[in-house]
């Protein structure tokens, strides 16, 4: 059976209360990051024959308003709060009185269908490390390659910590409404303050918290209905905007909401202005939905979409991967062949439509072989309650590990090895501590494939 009459059929039994447009803004929101990635990503051979690693940004100043489509990481987590506040109001209503183990069983599932095809990934790119640094391989492009791979599991650890976070943020939600989001606008702001007026270190890291916080409540608000009224939508995306354009084009900080040539970024970490950014993609997306759904009633439509959320986490974990072995393959192999023009020439954006089907060409591969680890799960073990410093402890060792292997790579610059061992085992040490084996469900996974 084909994986579209899979989709299809999974499509026809969805469920018609199920709202289809949180299911779509969660693929085109990751595919946006992809392509981004893709298109902003510049290598290019010098005249000495050298790889270099252009930056679209930096050519064409122009692109950086193209960041305001592409930096599309605050829908996915406003369509994270709708979805969670699904789930958990679901698992509450299950659990018998007096149930114990209820939000730990409902953390581990959620990590659980994140973190299973991020195992897949952290170990392949961990033997590719050790192997090419046995046979000599240059380390500082080990680390640029590894780099580039696996810098978008940032996200992971940040959406990791904001799920965990969910109980606490609904009842936030159920008691002060609109206040538990406006009160991230001020603690934004103020970290903002810190950092740029009094030069506080590492204040601005807790922005990754508060402003993904913020747009998760504003999932809360869509499923309430909050955003029902298209004219209230149509308002806070102009307010919104308004508000963007201030601190942007007659403000502070840069248009730029990936990163600037120098090196101010607004999204690592994230600043007032992303949040500005998030505020007005809610209001435009929610605006649409009226629309969007309609379309999804159409069963291709949907069925495509069905289909991308059945893989989404495996294309956005690996379509860095595949970037990464092109680039090699054509620099190593083929002597540099179409990668002599700089990012934002004439001649590269001409080439770009096929440079973008060789990306997704390379991705295939990947897609086939490790999306099962998005839809087989092994399972919580024992059944007995795992203590609530566990539970805290697993969740923060997975958010360490993945955080420090986008921050500061697993690839290590000394050592027999080339391997930061211990960064690649925190997940998997944190997983275990929530009570379910990652190598059982690469296993699992092997053999349901």
């Amino acid at each position: 059976m084909s994986l579209w009459t899979k989709a299809r059929e999974m499509a026809e039994l969805a469920p018609p209360e199920r709202n289809r447009w949180v299911d779509f803004l969660r693929a085109v929101s990751i595919l946006a990051v992809v392509f981004g990635h893709w298109l902003m990503a510049g290598l290019y051979v010098d005249s000495a024959g050298a790889l270099q690693r252009g930056d679209l940004l930096e050519t064409a100043q122009w692109t950086h308003w193209l960041t305001w489509a592409f930096q599309v990481m605050p829908v996915f987590f406003l369509v994270g709060g709708y979805s969670n506040s699904v789930s958990w109001e679901g698992t509450l209503r299950k659990a018998k009185p007096g149930q114990k183990g209820v939000y730990r069983d409902w953390l581990a599932s959620r990590v659980q269908r994140l973190i299973a095809p991020t195992f897949p990934v952290l170990l392949v790119w961990a033997v590719i490390a050790v192997v090419l640094t046995q046979v000599g391989f240059d380390r500082a492009q080990i680390r640029m390659a590894t780099e580039a791979a696996l810098i978008p599991v940032w996200f992971l650890a940040v959406y990791l910590l904001v799920t965990a976070c969910t109980p606490l943020a609904m009842k936030a939600w159920k008691r002060f409404g609109w206040l538990s989001f406006a009160l991230y606008i001020p603690i934004t702001a103020l970290v903002d303050w810190l950092r740029f007026a009094h030069d506080v270190p590492y204040i601005s890291f807790t922005n990754f918290l508060w402003v993904f916080l913020a747009i998760h409540q504003l999932g809360f608000a869509w499923r309430e209905g909050k955003f029902e009224s298209r004219p209230f939508a149509l308002g806070w995306f102009v307010a919104a905007l308004g508000v963007l354009i201030a601190v942007t084009v007659y403000g502070f900080y840069p248009v730029s909401m990936v990163s600037a040539p120098d090196g101010f970024s607004n999204s690592l970490p994230p600043t007032f202005a992303l949040l500005a950014l998030g505020a007005v993609q809610v209001g435009l997306v929610l605006a649409l939905e009226p629309a969007g759904r309609r379309m999804l009633d159409k069963i291709g439509i949907w069925t495509a979409t069905v289909l991308m959320n059945g893989m989404i986490m495996t294309v956005f974990l690996w379509h860095l991967t595949a970037f990464v072995l092109v680039m090699t393959l054509v620099w190593i192999a083929l002597g540099g062949i179409g990668l002599d023009s700089v990012p934002g020439t004439s001649e590269w954006w001409t080439s770009r439509p096929l440079w973008l089907g060789i990306y997704i060409a390379a991705l295939l591969p990947f897609i086939a072989i490790f999306a099962k680890y998005e839809r087989s799960f092994g399972p919580i073990r024992g059944g007995r309650t795992v203590p609530a410093a566990r539970v805290v402890a697993g969740v923060v060792l997975i958010c360490i590990g993945l955080g420090c292997t986008a921050g500061i790579t697993i690839a290590s610059p000394e050592g027999i090895t080339g391997l930061r061992i211990w960064v690649v085992a925190l997940p998997f040490v944190g997983a275990s501590l929530l009570g379910f084996g990652p190598l059982y469900k690469l296993v699992a996974g092997t053999k349901s494939g």
